[in-house]
């Protein structure tokens, strides 16, 4: 059994379970990344994407970066959603300027027949990287595991690499759903037992990464999606040491299912930036908390603006418990820097002042 030092900062996990707090927790998606000057250089070290997030060493590195350059009240594992269909044999690579690729894509029967659980040995390196980032960060703020949601991870397993169009896997659902579901049934398996192992190594919440779901339709998203996101999410440990390990679950462009995701079991639902923030508290009506969910282009803008657009946000929200904020999606590699530093400096001062106005 891990022993890891006391949390000095809980701020994020009381949010997450809607607790009162003295001011609205921040960190990003993809926090750890290109924008950062000190990430080229360890990436630059590292060789490869791959050799960089299989290096528990360096994959620590980076996922303090952000923590010792702002004020975050969260640090994230620094992984890729990909590392489970990797381990599942499916030929993974970095193909630069075009994202990943797999070598042996699910795209006949037998492939998908084939499929399956991974020994979670294959992914020890990430475990490992758990372990050492929890240890590191000293109990300076919580580290969040992740994985991407069994749909999203079948779109690339399917697709053999990013889409546009999800033609492939569309075809699937469509002509043959019972190859779907099996993917899907096997990527539910090997995603629970993932975060379990995340969580034994020392995450102290977790998040599912459905990046893709908001591309269905009204049905197939309940079918495809949120059905397999609930299993992931009732197989977890949700509880370690006499403490709650929070789920957040992200439908990117989901604003429409929020009711339908608040009844899955997670503690909190992160929102993009097409969804306004009152609405969608009045709508879960209490049942969870909300990550998110400004504009991550906001940060091309001026101070000003970044910090007036924060402001917003905040006011749409409220001084109620249980909003975490975030981005709506991932921080680009093309912010500067100081960008950052005036949005979680904002996000801090005005909801300590928005909260001493209640």
């Amino acid at each position: 059994m891990n022993s890891f030092a006391p949390l000095q900062n809980d701020t994020f996990l009381r949010a997450l379970r809607r607790e009162p707090t003295d001011y609205t927790p921040i960190w990003l998606m993809r926090q750890a990344g290109r924008y950062l000057p000190e990430y080229r250089a360890t990436r630059a070290q590292a060789g490869s994407f791959m050799q960089l997030a299989q290096n528990p060493d360096l994959a620590t590195e980076v996922t303090l970066q952000p923590i010792d350059r702002y004020g975050l009240d969260a640090a994230i594992l620094f992984s890729d959603i990909l590392t489970v269909p990797d381990a599942m044999g499916l030929g993974l690579r970095f193909v630069e300027n075009e994202g990943p690729k797999f070598d042996r894509p699910l795209q006949d029967e037998v492939a998908v027949h084939r499929l399956e659980v991974p020994d979670m040995a294959k992914l020890q390196y990430v475990f490992d990287a758990v372990t050492q980032i929890r240890q590191s960060l000293n109990g300076r703020v919580p580290l969040i595991g992740f994985a991407g949601s069994p749909y999203t991870i079948a779109c690339y397993m399917v697709e053999g690499g990013s889409s546009s169009e999800f033609r492939t896997i569309k075809t699937m659902m469509y002509t043959r759903p019972d190859l779907l579901h099996h993917i899907l049934s096997v990527n539910a398996q090997a995603t629970a037992l993932y975060l379990n192992a995340q969580i034994d190594a020392g995450a102290q919440a977790v998040m599912i990464f459905d990046t893709w779901g908001g591309s269905l339709s009204h049905s197939a998203y309940k079918e495809f999606s949120l059905a397999y996101m609930r299993q992931v999410i009732g197989a977890l440990k949700r509880n370690v040491d006499g403490e709650s390990v929070p789920v957040i679950v992200f439908t990117k462009g989901g604003g429409q299912w929020l009711e339908a995701m608040s009844e899955i079991g997670a503690d909190a639902l992160g929102l993009d930036w097409t969804t306004n923030l009152a609405e969608a508290k009045k709508r879960v009506a209490g049942k969870v908390a909300l990550q998110g969910n400004i504009d991550p282009s906001i940060l091309f803008g001026s101070e000003a603006l970044i910090r007036q657009t924060a402001r917003l946000v905040l006011d749409e929200y409220g001084a109620d418990a249980g909003h975490v904020f975030n981005l709506g999606h991932g921080i680009s590699q093309f912010v500067q820097p100081d960008a950052v530093k005036y949005l979680v400096d904002e996000v801090h001062a005005y909801s300590r002042q928005i909260r001493g106005a209640k």
